[in-house]
């Protein structure tokens, strides 16, 4: 089993959308990032104001929407080159590609899912341009005021068809640790919260219903405070923005949080950041059973029944 930490974090991620520009206007007009760059393909960049790298998402022009690939940051290049060693004994190494702009070589592979990962270590810190120096120097570029103004990319949630041979993955080839988990009756594993920092959870599988693999729930953002999210709620009227629940708190891992869709159909989170920490060396997995999961939320309305049915690419139920 590899030591914690050889993942320094998740870095940032590639979206699919079938309403390219409609999608980047939310991203750009609700969600607060700003676009720094695009590629030949028409893929644009966006970056969150306090997240150190070149970009945060990467949206591009497709058929459908969903996950295209998740970065993720190995802490040395040390760690790297342990962590291309694991997962091509595990057998679910791609190989070696050029980064994207202002990410240096790449790792690709898959998760037991089909979902697809890259791992790497160069990169290059994102540079403001005049107008987005900030006043705080230890901050990656100014409070855009505009829109929700999230602060950086917080955590990822994919649905899986084998829940547990994912977290075991992530687990055991990439160094997560597991924080949380939703155990049914039959002891199968329906829900699984990793983390590779001192975060609740930066990766979450959770079953897809439809029994189809590779495919998103939702990413999430953080924001500064329930203040902001309560704030989001009201933008999201005034723009026009579909809230499909929330906000609410949940009783795992306690984020106050907002779902909503942006244009091309992925779900979208908002959450308060640093809500709860994981300083425990030797934390062991909170086991949530059926029963207490079908509470619900900690408070709020009832989970609404999207929530276990709705995920990117669509499919047929």
């Amino acid at each position: 089993m590899p030591l914690r930490h050889e993942v320094a974090h998740l870095s940032h991620l590639h979206l699919n959308t079938p309403v390219l520009d409609e999608s980047v206007a939310f991203f750009v007009d609700y969600l607060g990032l700003t676009p720094n760059g695009e590629e030949p393909d028409g893929s644009v960049h966006l970056h969150a104001f306090d997240d150190y790298e070149h970009h945060t998402i990467t949206l591009s022009g497709h058929q459908t929407s969903g996950i295209r690939r998740t970065y993720l940051r190995a802490s040395s290049p040390e760690a790297l080159q342990r962590r291309v060693t694991a997962l091509e004994a595990a057998g679910q190494g791609i190989g070696w590609a050029d980064g994207p702009t202002g990410y240096g070589p790449t790792y690709l592979f898959h998760d037991p899912d089909g979902h697809e990962l890259g791992i790497y270590w160069e990169t290059e810190r994102f540079t403001p341009s005049a107008d987005q120096a900030p006043a705080l120097k230890n901050q990656a570029a100014a409070y855009p005021g505009r829109g929700v103004c999230v602060r950086r990319l917080d955590h990822i949630n994919y649905l899986g068809v084998d829940v547990e041979a994912n977290r075991d993955f992530f687990r055991d080839q990439l160094g997560a640790l597991v924080t949380e988990q939703i155990v049914l009756d039959t002891g199968d594993v329906a829900g699984s919260w990793t983390t590779f920092t001192n975060k609740g959870y930066d990766a979450v599988y959770t079953r897809d219903n439809t029994g189809t693999s590779g495919r998103l729930h939702h990413i999430a953002f953080a924001v500064d405070s329930r203040a902001d999210i309560l704030r989001a709620a009201d933008i999201a009227l005034e723009q026009g923005v579909f809230i499909e629940t929330g906000p609410h708190k949940h009783a795992i891992q306690q984020t106050f949080f907002l779902y909503v869709y942006e244009p091309g159909g992925n779900r979208i989170e908002l959450c308060n950041a640093g809500a709860r920490l994981v300083l425990d060396p030797d934390w062991q997995p909170i086991n949530w059973t059926e029963a207490e999961r079908a509470k619900g939320q900690a408070w709020g309305l009832k989970t609404i029944a999207s929530f276990h049915s709705h995920g990117t690419p669509p499919v047929e139920s």
